[in-house]
């Protein structure tokens, strides 16, 4: 069985924000990945990032800098 771990997860109001902040954290260096939004969150699009817990504070820089609104940032244990 898979061990849960504590993660961040950033949910969108559209794609595109989706895409440009996959951009932004590649670019600034977080580690993640776009996923489907999970069930307990709601994202009009559907997609969310998810990463480490401890990447937090430069994900959301990253998006900062790179002007990516979102529709919430979350901290999940999944």
């Amino acid at each position: 069985m898979r061990q849960k771990e504590p993660c961040v997860v950033v949910t969108f109001h559209t794609t595109a924000e989706a895409m440009a902040a996959e951009q932004a954290c590649r670019a600034g260096g977080v580690a993640g990945k776009l996923i489907s939004a999970p069930r307990a969150l709601s994202a009009d699009c559907g997609i969310a990032w998810r990463g480490a817990a401890e990447t937090r504070a430069a994900l959301e820089a990253a998006l900062a800098a790179a002007g990516v609104e979102t529709a919430g940032i979350y901290e999940l244990v999944v």
